[in-house]
């Protein structure tokens, strides 16, 4: 094990949670400005989408080294997107895209 990224990870920390204990913290949440209220409504979807980028584009060989990497999940964030789009509901989104890469997986095509 190595601690090389433990100041990285304090870091991140330092500048995430506060927003993410604004709403502990304030006893009234909803008397804060509508644009602090529409930042903290968006702070979930925006730490979704870039775990989900970071898995989708990445991939890491035996030797530890990234590399950029195309392939079916790219189809099945196109997917995900485009059904949360259209029908506003991030759970029908995330299942077709959940299962087509199982599938795919299985079938040996990804």
């Amino acid at each position: 094990m190595t601690v090389e990224l433990v100041g990285l990870a304090v870091l991140m920390f330092a500048v995430t949670y506060p927003t993410r204990a604004l709403p502990l913290l304030v006893a009234r949440v909803d008397r804060l400005p509508d644009r602090a209220l529409a930042y903290l409504r968006l702070v979930g979807p925006a730490v979704l989408a870039a775990l989900a980028a970071r898995s989708v584009a990445i991939v890491t060989d035996d030797g530890g080294a990234p590399s950029f990497h195309v392939g079916i999940e790219w189809l099945a964030l196109a997917l995900c997107i485009g059904l949360v789009a259209w029908r506003r509901n991030l759970l029908l989104g995330l299942v077709p895209a959940i299962i087509l890469v199982v599938v795919a997986r299985a079938a040996g095509l990804a």
